[in-house]
């Protein structure tokens, strides 16, 4: 357990100690053998936005032969539509959108805003969401509810254009967000504000919340969301008899009580592999296909029917005026198109997912084992702390330490999501000094896959490499735990 009377004391001495952490780092880059000519060019995954992974091979050689063909967007549209029916049933509908954050706002605003034309003023709509983690992504197209939460991602990215994400918010949507019961939100990090922390979530005591809320509310529901992720740390350890998510499976049970659409932002999942929404009742779940799909930069939106028809038209390719059953016309979100180049290689993508799933679970399976065998070498003071699982819905292994925080647990830091963005997150900005690329590590949750210079040109796992990348995580959790005075 650390020296330190209170934490905030623990993150203000590791504040002061970067530089001497980040020297450490670098130096253990070298004891662990990673070559020089390799740092900086390989991570712990390919599945954040601002370094993505490599597409799978059928995808970069179908957008080769593409580029000098003449395809109607059409055609390609229909394509990726027969592909989703052919996995999820004629009653599910898709679209390909530029990216996942195209896909929320052209959700939230086509299905959960009130309409703008009709006499008098507009009402005020809005929509229920977990407190749980990544909020500001499906949680910021609307005004926080209650109060206490309206400056909640005031210090998140990049200020412009209407002060950033409070820029987000659509006409007269308000969010309505729901603590999670057996969720933590204690405060902890360098820039010390609440984290969120799922593993103990109760959803059967956390869904009568949640519908004690939306009955207070329903003159004016609109939508449900939450995260399709299916890991202890995301707040989905307890499954249903069928292996979704339970807490998923409930909320999209709710929705359909109030007849309002369940919208699931599963940016990072995986269709056809990964959550199903067919078993969690959603009505549209929502990819960034670049993430873990092996797709190129674009987004897709699969869902009901009845719900993708407005999304569609919104888009410009659900048929023209004058009667024809595609388009590739103006409309409201024209400017979320993903373009040919992206179209074929989400087809190219969602065929290897359909036909080759092994593709993605055979390396999932094996970076599972790398990391089980290189954590049980950390220091024994923390050998006990880490819960680890595997997603095939992510493509993801999670590293989860919450429990480090429990009355005998030996306390490993806990950065939180403004520790990212502030540069002052250790266990994602320290692996850059040691030349590996980080990983989303907040909240005390550590998501890695592999993809980022750690697979070869079939998608086989290159073991070697992976190894360094969990053995450089490792050795930087056991340096900055000796300076939070744990070691």
């Amino acid at each position: 357990m650390s020296d330190f009377k209170f934490k905030f004391q623990m993150y203000k001495h590791l504040q002061e100690n970067i530089p001497n952490i980040y020297s450490e780092a670098k130096k253990a880059a070298d004891e662990i053998g990673i070559p020089k000519d390799l740092r900086g060019k390989f991570g712990l995954t390919g599945a954040i936005s601002g370094c993505h992974g490599m597409p799978h091979k059928e995808v970069r050689e179908a957008m080769d032969e593409a580029s000098t063909k003449v395809i109607s967007n059409k055609i390609l549209d229909e394509e990726v539509r027969e592909i989703i029916k052919d996995v999820y049933g004629d009653e599910y509908d898709g679209v390909a959108i530029n990216t996942c954050e195209g896909a929320l706002w052209v959700s939230f605003d086509v299905l959960a805003t009130p309409p703008l034309t009709g006499r008098g003023d507009n009402y005020r709509a809005r929509y229920i969401i977990p407190y749980e983690k990544h909020l500001h992504h499906h949680g910021g197209y609307g005004r926080p509810f209650p109060g206490k939460y309206k400056d909640i991602f005031a210090d998140r990215g990049n200020t412009a254009g209407e002060l950033g994400f409070y820029g987000k918010r659509q006409n007269n949507l308000d969010t309505i967000i729901v603590p999670l019961e057996g969720a933590k939100y204690d405060c902890h990090g360098i820039k010390y504000h609440p984290t969120v922390q799922l593993t103990n979530v109760e959803p059967e005591s956390s869904i009568k919340k949640i519908a004690n809320i939306a009955e207070k509310q329903a003159t004016m529901l609109t939508a449900f969301t939450s995260l399709g992720y299916d890991t202890p740390g995301y707040g989905y350890k307890i499954k249903a008899e069928d292996g979704s998510p339970l807490l998923q499976k409930l909320i999209g049970s709710l929705a359909k009580e109030y007849n309002v659409p369940y919208i699931v932002d599963n940016a990072w999942g995986i269709p056809f592999i990964g959550t199903d929404l067919r078993k969690t009742n959603a009505d549209l779940m929502l990819y960034s296909m670049d993430k873990a799909s092996g797709a190129p930069t674009v987004g897709l939106i699969i869902g009901k029917e009845e719900l993708l028809v407005p999304i569609r038209r919104a888009l410009g390719v659900h048929g023209d005026r004058w009667g024809t059953g595609t388009s590739h016309g103006k409309a409201a979100y024209v400017t979320v198109d993903p373009g040919k180049e992206g179209l074929v290689g989400l087809i190219a993508a969602l065929k290897v997912l359909r036909d080759k799933p092994e593709r993605i679970k055979k390396p999932v399976d094996e970076l599972y084992q790398i990391v089980k065998e290189e954590f049980s070498q950390i220091n024994p003071k923390l050998r006990n702390e880490f819960d680890i699982s595997k997603s095939y819905n992510s493509g993801a292994v999670e590293i989860n330490y919450e429990k480090s925080w429990r009355e005998e647990g030996s306390r490993i830091p806990i950065f939180s999501i403004e520790d990212m963005y502030s540069g002052t997150n250790i266990f994602q900005s320290g692996t850059g000094q040691m030349g590996i690329i980080s990983t989303i590590a907040y909240d005390g949750n550590i998501f890695i896959s592999p993809g980022l210079g750690t697979t070869d040109n079939d998608g086989n796992l290159i073991e070697e490499r992976a190894r360094w990348a969990i053995q450089g995580m490792v050795r930087l959790i056991e340096i900055t735990c000796k300076y939070a005075g744990i070691m």
